[in-house]
């Protein structure tokens, strides 16, 4: 077992991995954070996609104890205040989705995009997504809600940034397996 620490929308965890555990999986099964799914495990298809250091990662393809120390940001750790981020939003009010299954690692995808490049064309777009899959929409929706996003988002603004990185606290509960140190904001899990 190694022991990892990681920051994961803006709250410290601290736990033991078997050393080939997956990014995924330890965010999944050992953190709770379920909106970050399993769509190929290859890879492939983009549904685990998360923000590893404020860049866009597919988690299958990182294990865990590569991301021992780095700050991590998942579709859950978005919403702040109970306000969705803008581009959520966005593919909410331009139906960015059908079965839903593809969203959350199109919109972590989509918020990185956009941190590369604040105002992108329809091609730009579907080159900056084409290692996310989506087999419902073809995509016409998504691209408008990107680009919708743009709209409604400023370059370098705190909208493209991990609550950890603007100072704001997550909301939502820890997992029940977590204990939360109050004075060191250090969760353990499985204490």
């Amino acid at each position: 077992m190694a022991r990892v620490s990681m920051t994961v929308d803006g709250t410290n965890y601290v736990d033991e991995v078997e050393p080939r555990t997956l990014l995924v999986h330890h965010l999944r099964e050992r953190l709770g954070k379920v909106g970050t799914l399993i769509g190929c495990d290859t890879s492939n298809c983009g549904a685990c996609t998360v923000h590893l250091d404020g860049v866009s990662v597919k988690s299958c393809a990182v294990l865990a104890v590569q991301a021992d120390g780095a700050d991590i940001t998942t579709v859950e750790g978005l919403a702040h205040d109970g306000e969705l981020h803008p581009m959520q939003k966005a593919f909410h009010e331009n139906h960015g989705l059908q079965c839903g299954f593809c969203t959350p690692g199109m919109i972590m995808q989509s918020i990185d995009l956009l941190g590369e490049n604040p105002h992108p064309s329809e091609e730009q777009v579907r080159h900056g997504l084409e290692g996310n899959l989506c087999r419902c929409t073809g995509y016409q929706n998504i691209v408008k809600a990107v680009q919708a996003a743009a709209q409604a988002m400023k370059p370098g603004g705190d909208s493209l940034r991990s609550p950890s990185e603007t100072g704001a606290v997550p909301t939502g509960d820890a997992p029940t397996s977590t204990s939360v140190d109050p004075i060191a904001q250090t969760a353990k899990v499985g204490e």
